[in-house]
């Protein structure tokens, strides 16, 4: 399919997520059936510092970036089911996420995060705070592939974790696996975010898409075949959100 011209130049792709933000971010064909979703099982139980949380990043111009609530919620759900007390979760933004992380982990729980953008994490770091639980949060600023190499650096953080959550710089997320395999322990949870950005993974190949729209799909595309193909972990993907990947780490 040819792009639309307009003169001599192609008109600019619009990114898969443009309009986007946390009353929206679904693959869900029934805008209806997702607000049904949200109003009848999600934002009944979603706390107050949660919520108040992400209307402010919803009015921020990346705002599409934080997580979802139901996304946030099924988070919470997976880290009691689980008992996880040790976290990492790389690629913080606001800290939605990890305020659900946070309020999900047990009081001698903690979660290492990390992102190269602490102005952002600033945002949200006065609502983790007045929820009770900036104790348990060790916030490390900078690249994740330098972080994750410096925890693997001590043995004593290998195998050291119980749960991971991604949702970070997509063209990395290979890399983070291999990291995160060696932090999880075996019978953990490694999370991986956008696992089917926007829906472009399953688009036909002459689409017109953003350049970072092409760029972040076809790295998820690599990571999903691999991840599906890697006899070290059992696999569940999920259309929920932006499309979620929950691993659980076999050997």
């Amino acid at each position: 399919m040819a792009p639309a011209v307009v003169g001599e130049q192609a008109a600019p792709v619009a990114q898969a997520h443009s309009g986007i933000d946390s009353s929206n971010k679904t693959l869900l064909k029934s805008e209806a059936l997702y607000r049904y979703v949200l109003d009848t099982s999600v934002l009944p139980h979603e706390p107050d510092c949660m919520r108040e949380l992400r209307e402010v990043t919803d009015k921020l111009p990346w705002g599409f970036m934080q997580s979802s609530p139901d996304e946030a919620q099924l988070l919470r759900m997976l880290l009691k089911l689980t008992g996880a007390r040790r976290t990492l979760e790389v690629g913080v933004f606001t800290g939605y996420s990890l305020l659900a992380t946070a309020l999900a982990l047990p009081d001698d729980g903690s979660v290492v995060a990390v992102d190269v953008d602490r102005a952002a994490y600033e945002i949200g770091r006065p609502f983790i705070e007045r929820a009770g639980v900036a104790g348990k949060v060790d916030f490390r600023e900078g690249p994740a592939l330098e972080h994750l190499d410096a925890l693997l650096a001590d043995g004593g953080n290998v195998g050291g974790f119980d749960f991971a959550f991604v949702d970070a710089d997509k063209p990395n997320y290979v890399r983070y696996h291999e990291q995160l395999l060696r932090l999880v322990r075996v019978g953990g949870t490694i999370v991986y975010d956008n696992t089917l950005w926007a829906g472009t993974v399953a688009l036909p190949p002459d689409t017109p898409l953003s350049d970072l729209d092409r760029r972040f799909s076809a790295a998820i595309k690599d990571l999903n075949v691999k991840l599906s193909a890697d006899k070290r972990v059992e696999v569940c993907h999920l259309a929920i959100a932006d499309g979620v990947t929950i691993c659980r780490r076999l050997v």
